[in-house]
């Protein structure tokens, strides 16, 4: 925590409190702003270097710590420990709404084992490695294979977003950071316990529990969720956006409260609600990636604030052994052995081992063993957070190039509509805004040839700034954006269809291109 004792002492006043004055809080908002508006800023930095920005942000914190220009001296792992889980509950609510149905549907079962199986194997391989190589005892060793085995979703697309990739890569890695966190977030809290370490079959039973309870909870919350707000209106459209994160969070705290994996229930309750086509979605979604960026940049400048770097030295070594273990060994392993039986392409398993980035989650897990006096954790937590440092460094810039070299891009597919709904609750219809973006196959196609169920109809059309009532005969054009009124029973087909005729233009149906997302 801060350090003001000689300050006080200086002025005499020692032992007595100083009230919080606006002043004081005026000082605290300024730090605050200069804090963010330099961690935006470092957004465009790593996106222009291809570097993940949780280095900047990372960076940011230790140059405000003890050893840096800020000398802000803070250790309470704990009140990072809350933070970090708080800050994980928004990432994976993030996640998770941005998750399409179609893409992660085929990739669910891969993924699963990848979360699964694929962890056991990477904690086995790099547990054995640290006890082996580095020395440690087997239970620093099990915590440490434990800490690393969860990859990070936010780490590897903010390096991949502009590379298009097969669905099924971007499916399965999506859905196996999503996944991973809760059965490894047992694994360390079991690891990091006072006492024996639980015999094998006891652990697995407790995390088949924990997740069986997890993804019921979140399953069943966000369709709930999903159907109050399909079928409430609200009073104002910026409360949807409130509404969906309130519920999100509420998904972790009722799994978490019945002893379930409260990070699985919050990841498919979002997961369940940004496949519902909800009202005003894109205002949504935008929020959500708001508080996802906030999330990342206070847990991540957190995170180097706790970091000592001048006790980093004597760690360096054994940290890039582990690693090294983890990223050539542990995780290609993991890879092989859970995607062989579904017949992946080698190539795809190639990308998908170099993919597996190290990011907030196991520098948030590594202060588990802080809170609980686990002899040796400030190695553990120095190890871990070098590890991510440096690998992250490394794997980062280089999975685009990887993905050209495999032949990973995938340019084929049609670009989908933006399309944002509101409830009209008193006239009992809905009224839906689609924008038609570059590469639509909408582009040519004339209003009557929509085809869209009867009770639904587009009428206006904003074109370059102007607005007009269209004919049957207009021509629909790349970047225009429409207005469809649909009654409450066929808004659900209108959607369907104007997504179908955006992805296979005025001939979908009769060639076999849908508009379902599920």
């Amino acid at each position: 925590m801060y350090e003001r004792s000689r300050a006080r002492e200086a002025r005499g006043d020692q032992g007595r409190e100083r009230p919080l004055t606006v002043h004081h809080l005026n000082q605290l908002l300024l730090v605050c702003s200069v804090v963010l508006l330099v961690a935006v800023a470092a957004v465009r930095i790593s996106s222009r270097s291809g570097l993940p920005s949780l280095l900047v942000y990372l960076g940011i914190g230790v140059l405000m710590g003890q050893d840096g220009i800020g000398d802000i001296h803070f250790d309470n792992a704990e009140l990072t420990q809350v933070i970090g889980y708080a800050a994980l509950v928004v990432i994976l609510a993030e996640g998770g709404l941005g998750t399409k149905w179609k893409e992660i549907r085929p990739a669910l079962p891969a993924a699963s084992a990848l979360a699964l199986v694929g962890v056991a194997v990477s904690v086995g391989v790099t547990a054995t490695a640290a006890h082996h190589l580095i020395g440690l005892e087997w239970r620093q060793a099990l915590i440490i294979g434990a800490v690393v085995s969860s990859t990070d979703a936010a780490a590897v697309f903010s390096v991949l977003r502009k590379i298009p990739l097969p669905a099924r890569v971007t499916g399965t890695l999506e859905a196996e950071s999503g996944f991973n966190d809760a059965p490894v977030v047992i694994l360390v809290v079991a690891f990091s316990t006072a006492g024996p370490i639980e015999h094998w079959y006891v652990l697995v039973g407790k995390i088949a529990l924990e997740l069986a309870i997890g993804a019921a909870v979140g399953l069943a919350v966000g369709w709930l969720g999903s159907w109050g707000l399909r079928h409430v209106a609200l009073p104002a459209s910026g409360l949807y956006p409130i509404a969906v994160m309130a519920i999100a969070v509420a998904a972790y705290a009722a799994g978490a409260l019945a002893h379930g994996s409260g990070f699985l229930a919050v990841y498919l309750a979002a997961m369940v609600m940004g496949n519902a086509r909800l009202p005003h979605w894109p205002a949504t979604r935008g929020f959500a990636d708001g508080l996802g960026w906030l999330a990342q940049i206070g847990m991540f400048v957190l995170l180097g604030l706790l970091v000592t770097p001048s006790e980093l030295g004597d760690d360096v070594v054994p940290a890039l052994l582990i690693g090294l273990v983890l990223t050539m060994v542990a995780r290609p392993l993991s890879v092989v052995a859970c995607l062989t039986p579904f017949r992946v392409p080698w190539q795809e398993q190639s990308l998908m081992s170099w993919a597996g980035l190290r990011g907030a989650v196991p520098i948030i897990l590594a202060t588990i063993p802080m809170v609980n006096g686990v002899e040796g954790s400030r190695r553990i937590f120095n190890i871990v957070f070098i590890l991510v440092v440096v690998y992250t460094l490394v794997q980062g810039p280089t999975l685009p190039w990887l993905a050209r070299k495999l032949h990973l891009g995938d340019r084929s597919e049609a670009a989908d509509l933006g399309i944002e709904s509101a409830p009209l609750e008193r006239l009992r219809g809905h009224l839906l805004s689609v924008a038609i973006p570059e590469g639509s196959r909408m582009h040519g196609v004339e209003v009557h040839e929509l085809r869209l169920p009867a009770g639904s109809a587009v009428t206006l059309v904003v074109r370059e700034g102007k607005s007009f009532v269209p004919l049957p005969s207009t021509v629909l054009r790349r970047g225009d954006e429409l207005l469809v009124v649909a009654t409450d029973p066929v808004r659900d087909a209108a959607e369907r269809r104007l997504r179908a005729v955006g992805r296979g233009g005025k001939l979908a149906g009769w060639l076999g291109t849908s508009g379902d997302e599920s």
